[in-house]
């Protein structure tokens, strides 16, 4: 982490640090001042901050990246909404706190959650946490919470207004071809493997929660090999559930994906096992799974674009990042995403 203490007199990027604590003293019980805000650096979207008081309770602040974002992203309101939603599940998720929508605190919408003990896994120091024997509980843990976020049911209640009629996978084929379009991308592999995606699009059979990158990176993890708390939910909608699992078994089959992935050498299960168990846990046909492992890998090489736009505008503060490095990656993701389509890979 990185940041500057509560005590300097300034918070860092994104945090006034005396408007700020003022919230947490008006908002929060028993918190103690002065505050603490560390940036939680390795996020490519959402700012995510450490919060400590000085009798050392921890809390999570997120907030939209600073300067100018598309009007349709980085909504930490309807993220805060779904983990409070969540919140009486078996959707394991952090307790929220709070939510601000008072700009003049801090410049953008916020929330606040308390802070969950676990490790998110992104290297061997973070994996040696897990034990060995305890890798194949968390490969199965990992499957088994997904299967539990896409049986919250969205037909009624607070969710069903998000349900829409048509095909979750053409709405978002839109839309991130209109966000590369924003982000004046021309013409190259990913509008190629767009129109390829667009020619035979699954029909949609099952709709519920979609978390939008559930992945392991995005979970923390016990030492026990259980899931403690879902995170960042910026991208969640109602749709075409597969398309999370999708994504799952993209980052799940290859590191160069998403940086790190479960390695059977390591005591992991191997992606095919782990669709497998979605598969008996569920009772789904999963006779389409190429298509959406494809899909996941080119919205991975669209929302890669925008990660390398908003670096280069400077709207995810103090953080360094090799933006040719990125701009790489979107083509090996969509080389690979066509190879997918063609019959490689795991499916």
């Amino acid at each position: 982490m990185t940041g500057d203490s509560g005590n300097s007199g300034r918070g860092p990027a994104g945090i006034d640090l005396e408007r700020v604590t003022g919230w947490f003293t008006e908002n929060v019980d028993g918190v103690r001042p002065p505050l603490r805000f560390d940036l939680i650096t390795g996020g490519r979207s959402n700012l995510t901050y450490r919060v400590d008081d000085s009798a050392g309770r921890r809390f999570v602040l997120r907030r939209p990246p600073t300067g100018n974002v598309l009007s349709t992203a980085h909504d930490v309101v309807r993220e805060w909404r779904i983990i409070d939603h969540l919140a009486d599940s078996p959707v394991p998720v952090a307790p929220v706190v709070g939510c601000c929508t008072d700009h003049t605190v801090t410049g953008a919408d916020f929330y606040v959650m308390e802070f969950v003990d676990g490790v998110v896994l992104t290297d061997d120091q973070t994996l040696a946490q897990v034990p060995r024997e305890r890798r194949v509980a968390a490969s199965e843990d990992f499957v088994d919470t997904l299967v539990a976020i896409h049986a919250v049911s969205t037909e009624t209640g607070p969710l069903a207004e998000f349900r829409r009629p048509g095909s979750y996978l053409e709405r978002q084929l839109r839309r991130w071809s209109r966000q590369l379009e924003a982000g004046k991308v021309g013409p190259g592999p990913i509008w190629e493997v767009c129109e390829l995606l667009s020619r035979d699009i699954p029909e949609q059979k099952w709709t519920g929660i979609v978390h939008g990158d559930y992945r392991p990176g995005n979970l923390l993890t016990g030492s026990d090999g259980k899931v403690q708390a879902v995170l960042d939910w910026e991208l969640w909608t109602v749709g075409d559930v597969l398309a999370d699992l999708g994504w799952l078994a993209a980052s799940w089959a290859s590191a160069e994906v998403l940086g790190w992935s479960p390695d059977p050498a390591e005591g992991f299960l191997d992606v095919k096992a782990a669709v497998d168990r979605y598969a008996t846990r569920t009772g789904r046909d999963l006779s389409d799974m190429r298509y959406y492992h494809a899909f996941a890998l080119w919205r991975l090489a669209a929302i890669n674009e925008g990660v390398i736009a908003r670096f280069r505008a400077g709207a995810m503060g103090e953080q360094e990042v090799d933006t040719e490095y990125m701009a790489q990656r979107t083509a090996w993701l969509c080389e690979t995403a066509r190879g997918v389509l063609a019959g490689q890979g795991p499916f």
